[in-house]
Order: structure tokens, then sequence, then C-alpha cells
């Protein structure tokens, strides 16, 4: 068998990355490891900045997120029972739309469904080879057999722990990484949001966020110290420490329910240079992953695409490697500046006892400067509706 381009992950960013390309002619083949059900249940980001809205207009892909989504033009920092709105609409002229991945997910899914196109699922032992070279191909299993998959470009879109980047060889690859002490503990529970855009908290006990996936479904997290079991925690005890940490106005307010999915996602941040290996390119988790404090993961993924869709859609088109030669360099000036803003993000809103009472200083400083500051406000506003592509 034999297509343009092969891309490795079915998840939004290789979904994406197939829909932008067939929409301009570029054959390619998605090879996923896992069956549709699993990929759809994963209960990831929820944010999507304007940059990632265009796109899935441009992507055919828009309509159900458009009729169900929910626009914000803003956001609440809570420090105790003081309260400060973030007027993104107003301070940048943008806004964000509240719309799960798992839904973008099934939105491209049913776009690739209904032009069957070549999405291979429970795909094992997938081995990207000869990427090194002109005449790069993949290998991988289905129901015992072993397939081979010719091509001109291999792209990696499948996660941290992928084969991807750990088919690149040893040295050509730099990583940069900063693990959190702490990680986030959600739970997800069909009541309804305790405001109408999210509330980021920064409390004595630890980092609350209040968020939503629709009208009737809402997301919290809070704070938990590394290694927690998540089994430990009771529904009745997660509820507690979130009107603790919310403040008396989000409590008074908000309605409790049980758990449809509890989970604790740790935090790090993670950089791998360059994203670009011979005909082997790295895109979205298995280049990068960010803190979700600044709702960037799903939304870097998605310049990771815009940047490697537009310089193969030229390769084919133009017959220029232009694009694809910079891919790597113009996706990774964009991923630091959103690395730089997620760990500012999780420094400014996370206690950090370990670093003492000088530390605590330092970021009651940072907030006090934050709400005095309509330029302090502008920057974190512009940062978080997203940069230009």
């Amino acid at each position: 068998m034999r297509t343009q381009v092969v891309i490795i992950g079915a998840g939004p960013s290789g979904l994406l990355l197939s829909q932008l390309l067939h929409k301009s002619g570029v054959d390619c083949v998605v090879l996923e490891r896992r069956d549709p059900d699993y990929v759809l249940s994963r209960i990831r980001a929820g944010v999507l900045e304007q940059g990632m809205v265009d796109m899935l207009e441009r992507a055919g892909v828009s309509e159900r997120m458009h009729k169900e989504g929910l626009p914000h033009d803003g956001f609440t920092i809570a420090v105790g029972d003081n309260r400060l709105r973030m007027d993104l609409k107003g301070l940048t002229g943008k806004n964000v739309m509240v719309y799960g991945q798992t839904e973008v997910t099934k939105d491209l899914m049913d776009a690739h469904d209904a032009r069957d196109a070549e999405v291979i699922y429970d795909a094992e032992n997938v081995t990207p080879l000869d990427f090194d070279g002109d005449n790069p191909r993949v290998t991988y299993e289905k129901d015992g057999v072993t397939h081979e998959i010719a091509c001109d470009f291999i792209c990696g879109c499948d996660g941290f722990h992928g084969v991807s980047r750990a088919s690149v060889p040893d040295g050509a690859v730099t990583e940069y990484e900063k693990v959190y002490p702490f990680g986030w503990l959600g739970i997800l529970s069909y009541v309804k949001p305790v405001d109408h855009e999210l509330i980021y908290a920064n409390h004595a006990n630890g980092f609350a966020l209040a968020s939503m996936r629709s009208d009737i479904l809402s997301r919290y997290y809070i704070q938990v110290p590394a290694g927690t079991d998540v089994n430990k925690w009771s529904d009745e005890a997660i509820w507690n420490e979130l009107k603790i940490r919310l403040g008396a106005e989000a409590a008074a307010k908000m309605e409790t329910g049980p758990s449809i999915e509890k989970s604790i996602a740790p935090l790090r941040s993670f950089v791998a240079e360059p994203l670009r290996f011979g005909r082997l390119f790295l895109a979205g988790d298995a280049g990068h992953i960010v803190p979700p404090t600044g709702a960037k993961g799903l939304n870097l993924a998605a310049s990771d695409i815009h940047y490697l869709s537009e310089g193969l859609i030229e390769f084919y088109g133009e017959k220029s490697s232009a694009g694809v030669d910079a891919y790597s360099s113009r996706a990774l000036a964009r991923i630091w500046k959103a690395e730089r803003f997620s760990w500012w993000m999780t420094t400014l809103l996370h206690q950090f006892p370990e670093l003492g009472a000088f530390n605590a200083k330092i970021q009651q400083s940072e907030m006090d400067y934050l709400a005095s500051s309509k330029a302090a406000q502008t920057v974190l506003a512009e940062n978080y509706v997203g940069l230009p592509f």
C-alpha cells in the first residue's frame, strides 16, 4: 500500500491534520492503536482559542461546536473571597470557546466516517521506518497480519507515550522537562456550573478550578500532592474542598452531585527539540506537554497542525519544501511562548509550600499587581485567548 502521508494517532491532532490535508487533495492514512470508543473516552481539555475555532471551521467540522459550544468573554480569578474578572473580550477583542476535546474528536470522527476516510483502528506494533531517507514507510499489525505503507512523510500525532518520538535515534532529540510536585484531582458531574465563566482559585489549601463542558455538565479540579490516590477522595470530600477553595460566593451557588468520572492528572512541562527528523514530524503531545492551567494543550497541538498542514499542502500544491523545512522552528517558537505562559499561570495560582514564605510573598505581590494593572491584565488576556499563528 502507498499513500502520500501516514499519520500516527487518531486523536484530535491526527484527525484534524487528516481532514485539512483531505480538503486540499493530499492523500493520507491514519493509524491508531486503540479502538474509537477508547479514543473518545479520554476526558481532556475544553477551552478552545479563536485560532483553533477558525481551524475547525476551515476543516468543515464546526457546525455542532457553534450550536452547542459556550463562547466565553472572560474568566475569574478568586483569591480567598476576593474576585478579579479578566475581561478577555474587552482587553483583546477576542473570546474563547468552551467545547470539550471529546466533542472535537467526535466531530472529526464523524467527518472521516462520512467520507469513508482511511482510518485504521486497533493497529498494533506501529513502526515508522527509513524516515531519514527519501522513502519512509510504516509497518503495523492488524488481526495478526503485518502490513506496510510506503509514503512521502510520517506525522507523529500519537501522544507523549507514542511510538513516533521513541523511534527517533538516541542523541537526535533534546528533551526539556519540569515536573511539578502536585497534580489535579478532577471530578465530572451532571450539575449546573457554578458560574457562567471559569473560576481559577488561589487558596491556602491549594489551587481549584470551576469549569464546565455544557450548561448541565460541570468539570472541577483541585490541587493535590503528587502520588495522591484518587480512591481516597470521596465525592463529598471533593465538593467540600471546592467550596472552601472557590470562596463563599461560589460555595453558596454550587450544585453537587455524584461523579461520573474522577481522575488525577500529573502536571509537567515538556518540550522535545527539534520536531522534524528527516521525513518524520512530531506534533501535539508527541513533541510537548504543558500544565493545563493556561488551557494550552489542545490549542498548542492545533497550532502545530496549522504549521504542518500548511507545509505539506505547499509541498504538494506548489512543489516547495519551504513550509516543511520551517515547520520545526515555526512551531517551537510558539510552543515556548505557550510553555512560558502555562508555567507562569501555574506558579501564580498553585501552592508551593516547599519554596517557603518568600515565594508566597512574591505570589501575593504578583496577584496585587495583576489586580491593579490593566497592562498586566492585557498580557494575561492576549496569551489566554491565544497568540497569533
